[in-house]
């Protein structure tokens, strides 16, 4: 029995939800999002309330169950208080700008690495060390978050790099001379 899958979603007031099929479109205030759901997850609308449902007990439709239930909260809640997702700078000379509808970064190599910002994704630079990314799809801005990490990762043993604000960066010793 699955307990996330199982409990009704309710649409908030200002919320615009859209069935077609296994189609479904969420519009709100900060925008608008399409999602195409597995076909074996039975989803209906009624009184503005969202209640998701399971054909069988199959291995792959109780795991459908759940998820497909997160997928369309996430949405509905996307439109309305949009996800972002902070990373700090940690380096000498290491920095970001924001230009336009580019992010510019500064990490020690001989060029500096532009990222356009792709459609429904703000870029936010409040000091040269920290990024914000943000948008009201849950998915994309943590996925546009790990490929700006991945231009510089944080290193170990001095805590160099792009990490996520609330990442802790175990360090590790360096090497010790000859007793």
């Amino acid at each position: 029995m699955s307990r996330i899958g199982n409990k009704p979603i309710t649409v908030p007031e200002n919320v615009e939800v859209k069935l077609e099929g296994n189609k479904i479109t969420v519009k709100g205030p900060k925008g608008v999002l399409e999602k195409e759901l597995h076909p074996n997850m039975k989803i209906s609308l009624e009184n503005n309330i969202i209640k998701i449902t399971r054909p069988d007990d199959e291995p792959l439709n109780r795991s459908l169950h759940g998820l497909t239930r997160t997928l369309i909260n996430n949405m509905v809640n996307g439109v309305i208080n949009e996800y972002s997702s902070e990373l700090e700078i940690n380096g000498v000379g290491y920095r970001a700008a924001k230009q336009g509808n580019k992010l510019v970064l500064t990490l020690g190599y001989s060029h500096s690495i532009e990222m356009v910002e792709p459609a429904g994704i703000k870029y936010e630079v409040p000091t040269p060390n920290q990024i914000i990314v943000k948008g009201v799809d849950k998915e994309l801005v943590g996925q546009m978050a790990a490929v700006i990490r991945t231009k510089r990762p944080p290193e170990v043993y001095r805590g160099k790099g792009i990490k996520y604000a609330q990442e802790h960066i175990r360090r590790k010793e360096g090497k010790t001379g000859k007793k």
